[in-house]
């Protein structure tokens, strides 16, 4: 949150759907972008030609580490899963959890513990050891950063054509994700926006729930004991009855009983499932989410990446 309204101040986007697109991709890396220009043409501009630069930053984070590398790439490339992850990156358990737990003292990753069997909620340096000897390899892992998250999603998997001036393919593989690679960012907002609404009943667990069967975006828990389900979409159509329908059974699946459930969505909602509103059923619209950039004020913004 801290990051995104930094983000906003330093940028002032035009829109909310631009400011989250524009984050995905630069938030964290704090330089003063202008978004009147088209996304691909930063891109190219500020990473592409910059690589040289950028990735000595990163190898001064990382150590240049290729255990370190291999995992931030299969943590970006996968489902962000602790055993995919290592999958992915080809690297065993143990060479695995060692980095994860760098990683993690670094702040280059943080770890998001399954809501099936749940951990503590804060990975302070004296609890993260602890929690790496337990192996739980059905956790997540997440980038603290979205820059870094891109980064090891489409820069680092085609260096060589970078480091010769060939940027086609990567422009390729960065078309054909835009949309979806911008979900995560708005699934974290969402959980923003959820913490900000319920304030006479204030949330004090809320993350996404996952097991062997099922997926929930958002599952929260507030003061009282109130259970809160909910899902994203960040897609370019409205969201209709039926992803209700899909998340009240992925509810019962997953073994709990929700008092309310939450919908989040880029583009809104059909007529059927807005007349369905009520006090067990939230609607958010990305116009909505403008309560996360009330009162902000410049001493907001975080310093980044040296600028080249």
């Amino acid at each position: 949150m801290r990051q995104f309204r930094s983000f906003y101040i330093r940028n002032y986007p035009n829109s909310l759907e631009e400011a989250i697109e524009y984050f995905a991709v630069f938030g964290g890396l704090g330089w003063d972008i202008d978004t009147d220009i088209p996304l691909m043409e930063l891109i190219e501009e500020l990473v592409l030609d910059n690589y040289g630069h950028l990735y000595n930053h990163i190898i001064d984070m990382t150590l240049g580490d290729t255990i370190n590398h291999a995992l931030l790439s299969g943590i970006a490339l996968g489902d962000r899963r602790t055993h995919s992850a290592f999958k992915r990156a080809r690297i065993s358990e143990k060479a695995g959890l060692a980095a994860i737990h760098y990683l993690c003292q670094t702040g280059i990753i943080e770890i998001e513990p399954s809501r099936e069997d749940p951990a503590e909620k804060e990975y302070p340096a004296q609890k993260l050891k602890k929690e790496i000897e337990k192996h739980q390899i059905s956790d997540k892992l997440n980038f603290t950063l979205p820059f870094m998250r891109f980064w090891f999603s489409f820069i680092a998997p085609f260096f060589k054509g970078i480091q010769e001036g060939d940027y086609d393919k990567v422009k390729k593989r960065i078309e054909s994700r835009e949309l979806s690679f911008s979900s995560l960012v708005f699934e974290k907002l969402s959980i923003e926006l959820l913490k900000k609404e319920f304030k006479d009943d204030p949330i004090v667990e809320v993350g996404s729930y996952w097991d062997r069967q099922v997926e929930i975006d958002i599952m929260a828990k507030t003061a009282s004991g109130k259970i809160i389900v909910g899902e994203c979409k960040y897609t370019n159509t409205k969201i209709n009855k039926s992803e209700l329908t899909k998340l009240k059974e992925k509810s019962l699946l997953a073994g709990f009983e929700a008092d309310e459930f939450v919908l989040f969505s880029k583009r809104g909602f059909s007529n059927e499932l807005n007349a369905l509103k009520n006090e067990m059923l939230r609607l958010y619209s990305l116009e909505e989410f403008k309560i996360l950039l009330e009162e902000i004020t410049p001493d907001e913004k975080i310093q980044g990446f040296p600028k080249p």
